[in-house]
């Protein structure tokens, strides 16, 4: 099965953030990048559903992100590209890269995470396959193939729900899909000679902007009253004047 796997290069949880100055993007001194976490399901999937077939690797970004694409490669896929973009696009744009990638590539199926844990859009999944007019199943956490019929089992709010649909199609994988392999010392070092292709980007303007980036106030110490009309009262007026819920 010819299969694509988009990728996506994102800040470690772990590492320290901080904006930068022109107030609208981190800083990325000093910031540990990582492989998306839930792409690493999309990828896992790939390679045990490959059957002989070609697994390719997408991602849109800077030079850095081969450094995603070359774990891709160390834990078994066959091909990687990197798609020129060194700028941070919306979510539109960057679908639009991956869409005239995956044109050219004419995959049976199409995987990817269901969000990026940076900015958790959870977007390119749908514009891609409203981009490529293929159906698509989010949140996915088993299916099955038959033929070209897809049966897919799926969270929804408060429980599960199962889809079928016609390859080829889209899938964003969830946690619980399977069990991620982690790649061995000999195959991260053979990933280091294989080759990456580059492309350029698709050059679609932003539909959107960050007008704003800040970082999360940090906790205050908490205040307990006790019971009494009196302290009734003030917590009314805490909650008003302070904590401005009320």
């Amino acid at each position: 099965m010819n299969i694509v796997v988009c990728v996506s290069h994102t800040p470690d949880t772990a590492t320290k953030i901080v904006v930068g100055a022109d107030g609208k993007t981190i800083d990325p001194k000093g910031v540990k990048f990582i492989p998306n976490p839930y792409d690493e399901f999309a990828v896992e999937e790939g390679l045990r559903r490959r059957d002989g077939g070609t697994l390719t690797l997408l991602c849109v970004g800077g030079d850095s992100a081969k450094e995603t694409l070359r774990w891709g490669l160390a834990v078994g896929a066959d091909k990687a590209v990197l798609i020129k973009d060194e700028q941070r696009n919306d979510s539109f744009s960057v679908a639009s890269s991956l869409a005239e990638a995956i044109k050219s590539l004419n995959p049976e199926l199409v995987l990817v995470g269901r969000q990026s844990i940076d900015y958790d859009s959870a977007q390119i999944g749908p514009m891609l396959a409203e981009l490529l007019d293929l159906p698509v199943v989010s949140f996915v956490t088993s299916f099955e193939i038959n033929g070209t019929t897809l049966r897919a089992e799926r969270d929804v709010e408060g429980g599960k729900e199962v889809v079928e649909t016609t390859l080829p199609c889209i899938i964003t994988a969830q946690k619980g899909l399977n069990e991620p392999r982690y790649p061995k010392l000999p195959d991260i070092m053979k990933a280091k000679a294989k080759p990456i292709e580059e492309r350029p980007a698709a050059n679609m303007p932003d539909r959107t902007q960050t007008v704003e980036m800040r970082l999360p106030e940090k906790k205050q110490g908490g205040k307990i009253l006790e019971f009494s009309p009196e302290n009734v009262r003030e917590l009314v007026r805490l909650l008003h004047e302070e904590a401005k819920v009320i």
